[in-house]
C-alpha cells in the first residue's frame, strides 16, 4: 500500500494541471488514469477536433480560386488526415509522460508523481481501490484527493453507437474515409464545428439536425445569423426546428428520420450518423456517494469557492459543472492544489473567461453578450465593426467577420465577440481589459499597429464614442451602434 500527500483520479487537463501544481509546492502525487494519458482533452477532444480543424481550414485555403492562384490536383485522404491527428495528439501524451517520469519520486528536490494506469474506487475518504489493467489491483491512500474524472458523450435513448456507421466525438477517429453524406445531430458548439470540418474538406455532403430555430441560442442572433449563414455558404444543409425520432441502420446506409415543429417528417439516407448534443459527467463506479458528496440535477458533484467538495475531497473539470472548457478545468486543478496547499489569495473568478468556436471563420468571446444583458436587465451600448473594412483583413482576403463590443453606461466594457482572423487573440487582449477594469476612455489612448486586425477593435470603440473614421451613416451595413435600457 501506497501512501500519497494528494491522489488525483483522472490526467485530463484539469488532473494533471493540478498535479504538476501539487509538485510546486512539494507534495508527493499519485495520478489514477482508467484509459489514456490526457484524458478526453487530448485524445477525443480539444486536441484531436482542433487539429482536424487546422487541417480542414488549410485544405479549404488551398481550394481558393479568388486569389489569382490556382492549386491543381488537389487531393485529399481521410487515413493521412487521421495520421495527421494522431501524430499530434500522441506528441502531447508523450510531452505529459516525459514529464511524469521527470518527476519520479527521489528524482528531484521538488514533490514527486506517481503514475498508476487503472479505474480508481473510493474505499473511504483516506484511501481509493486501483484495478489496474493487468487484473491486479492496489489500494492508494492519500490525504487529499481530487476527481478529474471529466465526461463522455451524451447518447439518444434507442440508438446504438456503433463508432462505425453511428458516431459520437469519441468515434471520429475510427472512420476510414470521407463519409459522402453524413447528417450530425445536434447544433450546438462542437456539432457546427465538425459540420465545418467536413464542409471545409468538400468531399461531404453534410447535415446538420437543430432543435431550435436557430443554432447557437445562447449567442445574440447576428451572430447565431452569421454563422448559419457561413454553414450555408460552405455547403452544410441546416434542419432547423426539427428533431431527431430515429435512425434506421442498413448494410450499406442510414436512413435518419427527422420530425419537424411544423409537424411534417423527412428521411435522409446518410451514410454516417454524428450524434452532437452534449456530454454527460464520469462520476458512476467511482464510489462518490459513500463519501457524502453532494450533486445537483444535472448530477454535477457540488463544489465551494476552493473546488472543495467534502472535508479532504475536491473536484474539477466537467464534473463540476462550470463549463466543459480545457482552461477552465486547467484553472479550477491549478486552484484546488493551492487550495490543498493553503496557498490560496484570490477567489475563482469565472467572469471574463474567453472562449474559441471553431468555425469558419473563427468566433471568439468574452464577456456578456445583447442576451445576456437583456436578461439581466443591464443597460448598455453595442457598436458593430464589419472586417470588410479593415485593411489588413481586406490584405488578407479575409473580409468576413467583425469585431462587436459592448459597454455600459459608465463606459465599462461587458463584452465582446470577434470572427475573423486572429478573432482568439483579440479577445484575449479584451479579456485583459476587462480583467483590469480599463473604461473605454482610457483605453482609447493606445494606438493600434497598421495595418493589423485589431485595428478592428479600436474602430469599434470609436463607433461607441462617434468618433469613427468610417460612419455609419456611409457603411449602414458594415457599422451599427444602438443602445439598451430595461423596459425597451
Amino acid at each position: 500500500m501506497r501512501s500519497f500527500d494528494v491522489c488525483i483520479i483522472g490526467s485530463g487537463p484539469g488532473g494533471f494541471a493540478a498535479a504538476m501544481r501539487c509538485v510546486d509546492f512539494g507534495m508527493d502525487v499519485c495520478i489514477v488514469e482508467a484509459r489514456h494519458v490526457g484524458g478526453s482533452g487530448v485524445m477525443n477532444g480539444a486536441l484531436t477536433s482542433k487539429t482536424m480543424w487546422e487541417l480542414s481550414k488549410d485544405y479549404a485555403t488551398a481550394s481558393r480560386v479568388d486569389r489569382g492562384y490556382r492549386a491543381a490536383k488537389l487531393t485529399v485522404e481521410y487515413n493521412e488526415v487521421r495520421k495527421t491527428i494522431i501524430k499530434a495528439a500522441k506528441e502531447k501524451q508523450y510531452q505529459m509522460m516525459s514529464q511524469i517520469e521527470t518527476f519520479a519520486p527521489g528524482k528531484t528536490e521538488k514533490g514527486s508523481v506517481v503514475f498508476i494506469h487503472g479505474f480508481a474506487r473510493f474505499i473511504d475518504s483516506g484511501s481509493v481501490e486501483v484495478d489496474k489493467e493487468d487484473g491486479s489491483a492496489e489500494t492508494v491512500k492519500a490525504s487529499n484527493f481530487i476527481v478529474a474524472t471529466g465526461s463522455r458523450p451524451r447518447h439518444v435513448s434507442g440508438i446504438v453507437v456503433d463508432q462505425e456507421m453511428i458516431l459520437d466525438s469519441d468515434g471520429i477517429l475510427n472512420l476510414k474515409e470521407f463519409p459522402d453524406r453524413m447528417i450530425i445531430i445536434g447544433g450546438g458548439i462542437v456539432g457546427c464545428e465538425f459540420a465545418t470540418i467536413f464542409s471545409n474538406f468538400k468531399q461531404t455532403d453534410t447535415h446538420l439536425l437543430d432543435m431550435a430555430e436557430r443554432i447557437l441560442p445562447f449567442e445574440d442572433e447576428d451572430v447565431s445569423r452569421f454563422i448559419s449563414g457561413n454553414l450555408e455558404k460552405n455547403g452544410v444543409t441546416i434542419h432547423h426546428k426539427a428533431r431527431l425520432r430515429t435512425i434506421k441502420k442498413h448494410n450499406d446506409h442510414l436512413d435518419v428520420i427527422i420530425d419537424y415543429e411544423d409537424g411534417h417528417t423527412d428521411v435522409i439516407e446518410v451514410d454516417v450518423a454524428l450524434l452532437s448534443i452534449g456530454r454527460i459527467n464520469n462520476t458512476e463506479g467511482y464510489g462518490l456517494e459513500k463519501l457524502g458528496i453532494e450533486r445537483n440535477e444535472r448530477n454535477d458533484l457540488i463544489i465551494d469557492e476552493k473546488c472543495n467538495c467534502v472535508n479532504n475531497i475536491y473536484a474539477v473539470g466537467d464534473v463540476s459543472g462550470r463549463s466543459g472548457l480545457v482552461n477552465i478545468a486547467e484553472m479550477e486543478g491549478r486552484y484546488a492544489a493551492k487550495a490543498i496547499a493553503d496557498k490560496t489569495v484570490y477567489p475563482l473568478d469565472y467572469t471574463n473567461m474567453s472562449t474559441i468556436m471553431f468555425f469558419n471563420p473563427e468566433i471568439a468571446a468574452v464577456g456578456l453578450n445583447e442576451l445576456r444583458c437583456q436578461q439581466r436587465k443591464i443597460p448598455y451600448r453595442v457598436a458593430y465593426y464589419s472586417n470588410s473594412l479593415v485593411n489588413r483583413a481586406m490584405a488578407m482576403r479575409a473580409i468576413d467577420g467583425f469585431v462587436k463590443i459592448l459597454v455600459n453606461e459608465k463606459g465599462e466594457f461587458l463584452g465582446m465577440r470577434a470572427a475573423g482572423p486572429q478573432a482568439s487573440a483579440c479577445t484575449l487582449s479584451f479579456a485583459q481589459l476587462m480583467d483590469q477594469n480599463k473604461t473605454i476612455d482610457e483605453v482609447m489612448k493606445t494606438v493600434h499597429p497598421h495595418p493589423s486586425i485589431t485595428e478592428g477593435i479600436q474602430e469599434c470603440l470609436r463607433v461607441l464614442e462617434s468618433k469613427s473614421i468610417y460612419k455609419p451613416e456611409a457603411f449602414p451595413e458594415q457599422i451599427k451602434v444602438r443602445s439598451w435600457k430595461p423596459g425597451e
